[in-house]
């Protein structure tokens, strides 16, 4: 009996467990009800009994009839699976490369097949088919993740599981190229100023000026639609032009010669006219990208002009051009208008700090002197913040007698002094410099972030202060010196005025970054010193405080006896590795390099005072040394720059140094 109802003997579908309960439950609770149907009427139970039997039989037909057709359907189904996992593997659009330990072809499907030609590639070595899929494999074999590389014309995804040695490649190129369309067609903005066109038509005629704008405007057009450009004038000095990603990449290859035709051709009229760019790219919002290619352009026109900025709003700016000194303006009016703003800011302050960089020179502790005048001129405490240990000489006679000045000496602070002092209604005024990372204080800058300003001479950076209240720089000016000394005639009269040390210390920042006068000076620069002459400046204090002691001097010499050509007209300098050379020491070879016969560019590596490797590096003009010193990590002027490198040794940074003027001749001569 147990042997009859074994589960081998019930229908197909009584094989599941709970279906074969379920139904035997409900035939035996009908069983039973007929039993009892049974007791009752014995005519009533005969009745049940075969309506029983034929509902069961049909319920059991019906059942099986279903179980049947469901197997048949599960059947079918399994087989297309089986078979379409099989026609995939063979069929579908990705390639499958199965090889052995020796890297030997064991198996591909028909897709991959076709990128390898007709020829037979089972057992064949996998370099010995294809040797740039070979490479492809080996480079990619460590690397578990999706990664795009390119073989022949197309591009794939390759997949390698390397415990089984199988490749997928998957064939993107259609996606890659419509990708690649995508970013060619993005727009970039950019704004093109005329540096100095005020200057420069203040004393033309009106048919000159016209002739002038007429020439701008054809070279300008032509250029735009060479490169498939938009080109608005949309002022005298300013214009406007829209280019795709893709013209952008070849008017960079290019290297914005429009610059050099432009000022070329112009200086040829005696009217030399420069021009200045900002362009912004990779952002679908027009209206940032506008505001981004205006910023550039003020870091363009920052950087002393004739010159070019391409940059996104994240990615580090590209610099092109700047291959001329910033022209001198003709005009007082921004020295006024900088100096009103200044005595305004100062007005809505309790107190001020003014620093410098962190090696202090004579025009940046000069500079630091004039901003305390000004501020005291109009009723303001101004302390100054200055590094006083490691100083140079100069600076340390200057520092001398400043502690010794009554007035002075007490508004010295060192840099730890100042940011306990500081508070939420101070103005920090940083001169000199518009680094934050080489200030005197970076601790006093991140507390002063947003109440800052700017007086500086060098040419404008990378590196700057996000949210400046007023920025002053001027590349055209001698020194910072000469900037300062120009505002004092607009600060209120009826106070007292600069006194003799402090008008010596500013006149001896401006003879230290004029090299005594002989170079970056203008009418300006000699206006400014003889203002300072007559109100007390002592020319024979000056050449005192400049005095070099004989250990420098010595020093300094020994450095210039390492003299070598790394090209023509380009001498370096290197110092010991062991030994430590003070910046300005460095700084001075390089000056003196450039007094010799022969020499248009100078360069002297030494080690600093802290371990960091300095280079200065100094030109007389034809040498763009500020953009060498720039790929360093550094900055400066055309003809005045420096930069130093941390945990590298002298030879190293004579080595990036010789990479940098390669890269730069090559980018030249292209």
């Amino acid at each position: 009996m147990k042997k009859l109802f074994s589960r081998d003997h019930l229908p197909a579908f009584l094989q599941n467990d709970r279906l074969r309960l379920t139904t035997v439950g409900l035939v035996g609770f009908a069983a039973l009800g007929v039993i009892l149907a049974f007791f009752i009427n014995f005519v009533l139970g005969i009745f049940l009994l075969v309506l029983f039997t034929a509902l069961v039989g049909t319920v059991f037909y019906a059942l099986e009839t279903v179980t049947k057709n469901t197997n048949a359907y599960i059947s079918d189904l399994s087989y297309r699976i089986k078979r379409g996992e099989q026609e995939a593997l063979i069929k579908m659009p990705i390639g499958i490369l199965l090889y052995s330990e020796a890297n030997e072809i064991e198996w591909t499907n028909p897709y991959l097949q076709e990128y390898l030609g007709k020829k037979e590639v089972l057992g064949e070595s996998i370099a010995t088919i294809d040797p740039e899929l070979a490479k492809l494999i080996t480079e990619n074999e460590a690397t578990s993740e999706p990664k795009t590389v390119r073989w022949g014309d197309n591009q794939f995804e390759i997949i390698i599981q390397e415990g089984i040695r199988v490749v997928y490649l998957l064939d993107i190129t259609r996606y890659a190229k419509i990708e690649e369309r995508y970013n060619e067609e993005q727009l970039a903005i950019g704004q093109i100023f005329l540096d100095n066109y005020d200057e420069i038509t203040q004393t033309m005629t009106d048919k000159n000026i016209s002739n002038l704008n007429n020439y701008v405007t054809n070279e300008l057009s032509n250029w735009a639609r060479h490169y498939g450009m938009f080109l608005k004038r949309v002022d005298d000095d300013h214009f406007f032009i829209m280019i795709y990603a893709k013209t952008l990449k070849k008017i960079e290859a290019d290297n914005f010669k429009i610059l050099d035709r432009i000022r070329e051709r112009t200086s040829k009229q005696n009217y030399p006219l420069t021009l200045s760019m900002g362009i912004a790219y990779d952002d679908t919002d027009l209206a940032k990208l506008a505001t981004v290619s205006q910023s550039n352009l003020d870091l363009a026109l920052g950087r002393g002009g004739d010159q070019v900025v391409v940059k996104s709003e994240n990615d580090q700016a590209r610099f092109y051009g700047g291959k001329t000194n910033p022209m001198e303006k003709r005009t007082r009016v921004r020295a006024r208008m900088i100096s009103q703003a200044l005595q305004e800011v100062m007005n809505q302050t309790d107190q001020v700090f003014v620093m410098g960089h962190a090696q202090p020179d004579m025009d940046s502790l000069g500079a630091c002197l004039g901003i305390r005048r000004i501020a005291v001129m109009n009723g303001k405490k101004c302390s100054i913040v200055v590094n006083q240990e490691h100083v140079h000489t100069d600076i340390q006679r200057l520092l001398t007698q400043l502690k010794a000045d009554p007035e002075i000496g007490p508004d010295i602070l060192t840099p730890d002094q100042a940011p306990e002092l500081a508070t939420d209604q101070s103005l920090l005024v940083m001169v000199d410099h518009s680094k934050p990372s080489i200030s005197t204080s970076p601790v006093l800058y991140h507390r002063l972030a947003n109440r800052t300003i700017i007086i500086d001479h060098h040419r404008r950076g990378e590196e700057f202060p996000e949210n400046p209240m007023l920025v002053y720089i001027e590349p055209y000016a001698s020194s910072t010196c000469e900037l300062i000394t120009e505002m004092f005639e607009y600060q209120p009269k009826e106070t007292e005025a600069i006194n003799k040390l402090e008008a010596t210390a500013m006149l001896a920042g401006i003879t230290v970054d004029t090299k005594s006068f002989s170079l970056r000076t203008g009418t300006r620069t000699f206006d400014a010193a003889s203002y300072l002459r007559s109100v007390g400046a002592d020319a024979v204090m000056v050449q005192r405080l400049l005095k070099e002691n004989v250990d420098n001097y010595i020093q300094k010499n020994h450095l210039i006896e390492s003299i070598e050509f790394i090209r023509p007209n380009m001498a370096l300098c290197l110092g010991e590795e062991t030994e430590t050379y003070d910046p300005v020491i460095a700084a001075q070879a390089a000056d003196t390099l450039l007094s010799l016969s022969g020499i248009d560019a100078s360069f002297v590596v030494t080690r600093r005072p802290g371990g960091a490797i300095g280079i200065s590096a100094r030109s007389l003009g034809e040498v763009n040394v500020q953009v060498i010193m720039e790929q360093l990590g550094g900055g400066g002027h055309l003809s005045n720059a420096a930069t130093q490198l941390e945990n590298t040794t002298v030879a190293a940074a004579r080595d990036e140094l010789e990479q940098v003027l390669a890269q730069t001749e090559q980018k030249t001569a292209e």
